[in-house]
């Protein structure tokens, strides 16, 4: 199996390299990956302490922040390395201050694996939610490393829990703890008799509540929302705005403002959402100091860094994704701030999404007609829009601690 594996990562390597002739994301990560090891030989000493987090993508990389920047904070000598696997995390987070220096993780090949942990020789090692590279985690078993992950969320068709998974599903046994989601994960986990487990909860929650101690004023926001009713979509993919673009279409006269900010920033989608809207529209690129912005009903946030901040403006919010097949995007952003959330139709993937329905504080939408109801009747209803806005509070404040948990068993 192990050999089966590795061959089957140098043909994958093979591929890639291919493909990333005719796509600039695979691209940048091909590019990114020749850098590596030369990254961290300038960067790090033989003597240096270091922590080394490593994320799939920007999404667990805002899931571990809260655990990377207590170990930051508890331990400001250690040197930390942060590494990416997908182009869309590390290009965003290249220069965050977490890290003294950050890279793409070389693919997992045995040599590789050797080189790198040499190289960075960790005294901790934190791995969040679903990322498990077989060879990297053998080799950090046989370097008896400190290995933890922390988020993590299993399901039973995965490969661990089949009999054809026994390589991958021996990887796990590399780290010393396990900080899973939920209950469920840590059977599953307990199923194949590893044991080192405890239900932390999701790191998440601890992290969209830090949004509540920062300054969440925008400047343009505030004259654009002009104190009236504000419904936010974010991060919207096409599929979404089907579900929408009518409503504002036909809601031009009414005292609600409108904030896109969709997933997809390139200038060409810009250009053809706004198109597509026949009722007073700017972007944040065509922005200029004479702008008088509570003139315009719809402010399409056609850049990146705003959108967790931007929410603290919303009465409503909706969030992108469940729409199609692309998976929904954070719900926990907007939730943070109490305030009722409209989803697109898929979502059965997502926990907190399922639990919020249930409770009564998200609602999933599967037309424009269910859309414009839904949307009416918390524009027009005070007392139900607070409701399932405190609903929506109340839950991030049940699920915060998880951080807690897992610095109490660091202990560094």
């Amino acid at each position: 199996m192990k050999l089966l594996y590795s061959i089957g990562i140098y043909i994958a390597s093979f591929v890639i390299k291919c493909l990333a002739l005719f796509n600039s994301k695979l691209k940048q990560g091909v590019d990114g990956r020749k850098n590596t090891f030369s990254k961290l030989k300038k960067a790090l000493k033989p003597e240096d302490k270091t922590f080394w987090f490593h994320c799939a993508s920007l999404g667990e990389y805002e899931q571990g922040l809260p655990v990377f920047e207590a170990l930051k904070i508890k331990h400001p000598d250690y040197k930390v390395v942060l590494s990416f696997f997908s182009p869309s995390g590390f290009e965003v987070r290249k220069d965050t201050k977490i890290a003294d220096v950050v890279v793409y993780l070389p693919l997992d090949t045995a040599t590789n694996a050797k080189q790198f942990l040499d190289l960075v020789h960790p005294e901790y090692i934190l791995f969040v939610k679903y990322e498990i590279w077989p060879n990297f985690l053998h080799e950090i078993k046989r370097q008896n490393l400190n290995a933890i992950l922390i988020s993590a969320v299993f399901r039973k068709d995965q490969a661990f829990f089949k009999w054809y998974g026994s390589y991958i599903k021996s990887a796990l046994f590399a780290f010393k703890h396990i900080f899973t989601q939920d209950e469920n994960s840590k059977k599953l986990l307990k199923n194949i008799n590893y044991n080192l487990v405890s239900v932390s909860g999701d790191t998440r929650f601890d992290r969209v509540s830090n949004q509540l101690k920062v300054d969440n004023s925008v400047s343009f926001i505030e004259n654009f929302k002009n104190d009236q009713l504000c419904v936010v979509f974010g991060s919207s993919w096409p599929e979404d705005d089907k579900l929408y673009l009518d409503y504002i279409n036909n809601n031009s006269t009414s005292n609600v403002k409108f904030i896109i900010a969709p997933h997809n920033i390139k200038p060409s989608y810009i250009s053809s959402l706004k198109s597509q809207l026949n009722v007073k529209t700017i972007c944040f690129s065509e922005l200029k100091p004479e702008d008088n912005l509570a003139n315009y009903n719809v402010f399409i946030l056609d850049t990146i860094g705003y959108l967790s901040k931007v929410y603290s403006y919303a009465d409503i919010a909706y969030v992108g994704g469940g729409a199609g097949a692309t998976g929904l995007h954070n719900i926990l952003e907007p939730a943070v701030f109490g305030i009722p959330i409209l989803i697109g139709k898929n979502y059965e993937k997502f926990p907190e999404a399922k639990s919020l329905i249930n409770l009564g504080g998200v609602t999933s939408l599967e037309s424009s007609t269910a859309f414009k109801s839904t949307l009416n009747a918390l524009i027009t209803n005070d007392v139900l829009r607070k409701n399932q806005g405190h609903i929506t509070k109340s839950y991030i404040a049940s699920h915060k601690g998880a951080v807690l948990k897992i610095m109490a068993y660091l202990n560094l």
